[in-house]
């Protein structure tokens, strides 16, 4: 048997096309969250967090009251390897973050921004409970067949949009708080006129 002694074909982690929707489909999911229904304000304001800001599931699971500074409109971050970042908040996901806190947030003594909608009103325990409001909110939009469900669809999602409006690569590997460019490149390869 020679199998073995074939050896395994090198494969560049960033060799693939990234997985994104098309921004009438992001509008689609985001528009999914109707303010009626309880945990829609919640999910919209995770939605908008991830897809205009390109957040990690993670970040957003992890995102404390005090991170969030309403004066100066800025959103404090620890990312990867504990980093401390600064972005700013646009209107349209402050808007959002502020009618979930306000109207729809458990009145609980808890720092997590984000909470589960029925008692004892936890915050998410993993960041998969991001992926799964993602995946809920794709089937409640009617994106057919999404080249993923998870969270991370959002942000790259958010990168490619970034891009084709032409923003910089550094621009947009600072919102994503890329260490290396070349991560940053990944996103560039869905859109060839950008790459001539």
């Amino acid at each position: 048997d020679l199998d073995h002694a074939i050896p395994p074909v090198l494969q560049w982690r960033l060799s693939s096309l990234p997985r994104y929707l098309a921004a009438a489909d992001v509008e689609r999911v985001i528009a999914s969250c109707d303010q009626l229904t309880k945990g829609r304000l919640r999910d919209r304001a995770i939605l908008l967090l991830l897809a205009r800001l390109g957040l990690r599931a993670g970040d957003v699971a992890g995102l404390r009251l005090s991170d969030i500074d309403w004066t100066t409109g800025i959103l404090h971050l620890s990312g990867k390897a504990r980093r401390q970042v600064r972005l700013p908040l646009p209107q349209e996901v402050g808007d959002a973050l502020l009618a979930y806190i306000e109207q729809e947030r458990p009145r609980v003594p808890r720092e997590a921004v984000f909470l589960m909608m029925v008692a004892p009103y936890r915050s998410f325990a993993q960041s998969s409970h991001v992926s799964t409001i993602v995946a809920l909110a794709l089937k409640r939009a009617g994106v057919s067949d999404p080249p993923s469900t998870g969270a991370s669809l959002l942000r790259h999602s958010a990168a490619t949009s970034m891009l084709r409006s032409g923003a910089t690569l550094e621009a947009v590997g600072t919102v994503l708080r890329h260490r290396s460019l070349d991560m940053t490149a990944h996103y560039a390869k869905v859109d060839i006129a950008m790459l001539a």
